[in-house]
């Protein structure tokens, strides 16, 4: 597995991050640095795979390679409906026991390394971060991860389409909670569509005061005005 993908690194012509590898902008405000620091791990709990491959969407856009290891049935569609560039995504498959050797080796040769659950404990996934630091990778890990700098938790989840038991479902809304260790201390909380009813992962909108009183005016003595 390390040789074929010692060979691939030179023929894809593997990027390098800069400090930050970018995200998408729905989701910078979960981030202290507004981006995933190389060689630091963000976990992503509530049963969201989602969220952990939209994590790569900007990256991979700005050409940045990728590798998913663990994702057992992970789709090319599901991942390109999210904004992932699936031309720069190499979905990496190996027996557990050895993916914590697969997952040092890929660390070693992309700039981007998404994990499912945490196949790897105690002092390798300390080499993991090591390695991850020393070759530029940013780690985002499906699952739980001891001592990850950022835990983002998804609490609440709901699908948009349905209507009375019966349509196409065409939108997602997810509630999720950012916490973590150093910047990352301060909880962060956003609602976001992922993805909405165009496939774009965005911010869920709220009403302001401003746009909310032409409304109060318009039904005035017409009845209570419920704003949500």
């Amino acid at each position: 597995m390390e040789a074929t993908l010692a060979a691939l690194a030179p023929r894809l012509q593997l990027s390098r991050p800069g400090p930050l590898v970018p995200v998408l902008p729905a989701l910078e405000g979960l981030l202290p640095e507004r981006g995933l620091r190389p060689g630091a791990v963000v976990s992503v709990t509530g049963g969201a795979t989602a969220l952990a491959l939209a994590l790569a969407a900007a990256a991979t856009a700005s050409g940045m390679y990728c590798a998913a290891l663990g994702f057992d049935g992970l789709g090319a569609l599901a991942a390109a409906e999210l904004g992932v560039d699936v031309g720069r995504l190499v979905v990496v498959d190996a027996p557990r026991e050895r993916r914590a050797e697969v997952a040092l080796a890929l660390a070693d040769g992309f700039g981007l390394l998404l994990l499912q659950g945490a196949p790897v404990a105690g002092p390798v996934a300390e080499r993991l971060v090591t390695v991850a630091r020393r070759s530029g990778c940013a780690v985002v890990v499906a699952g739980e991860w001891p001592g990850a700098r950022v835990r983002l938790r998804v609490v609440s989840r709901a699908w948009e389409g349905l209507g009375q038991g019966r349509g196409r479902l065409r939108a997602r809304r997810l509630a999720v909670v950012a916490g973590g260790r150093g910047a990352a201390a301060r909880e962060r909380r956003a609602e976001l569509w992922l993805p909405d009813a165009q496939g774009a992962v965005r911010l869920v909108e709220r009403p302001t005061a401003a746009a909310a009183a032409p409304q109060r005016r318009a039904h005035a003595g017409r009845g209570p005005l419920v704003v949500v």
